[in-house]
């Protein structure tokens, strides 16, 4: 088990204050100083928070640029059918079905 080492020797790690009245009198007396370290963070771990919004966030985006780029192809198609339709001139028919889109000129 790894312990926390209260004398502040690893680095990153600040030693505990003793304040000078405490010690001398520990030197005096030969009574033992008691260090308490608290080991628990100070503050909030955000970054238990943060990444899972992240990821949120980049499903989201992710998911609003799929829509945008089928929002944008089938502009392009319905655009490259209505190109193609006008070219023909008469009906246009696919896979067994005839779509007449504009009147023909030779009536």
């Amino acid at each position: 088990m790894h312990r926390p080492d209260p004398y502040g020797t690893t680095p990153g790690t600040i030693a505990p204050h003793i304040p000078a009245d405490v010690y001398q009198r520990a030197q005096a007396t030969g009574q033992q100083v008691v260090i308490v370290v608290n080991d628990t963070p100070a503050s909030f771990p955000w970054q238990r928070v943060l990444i899972p919004f992240a990821i949120a966030g980049a499903v989201v985006a992710g998911g609003w640029g799929m829509v945008a780029a089928l929002c944008w192809l089938m502009d392009v198609t319905a655009h490259t059918a209505t190109v193609v339709a006008g070219a023909a001139g008469g009906p246009l028919g696919i896979g067994g079905m005839t779509l007449k889109l504009f009147q023909s000129k030779n009536k």
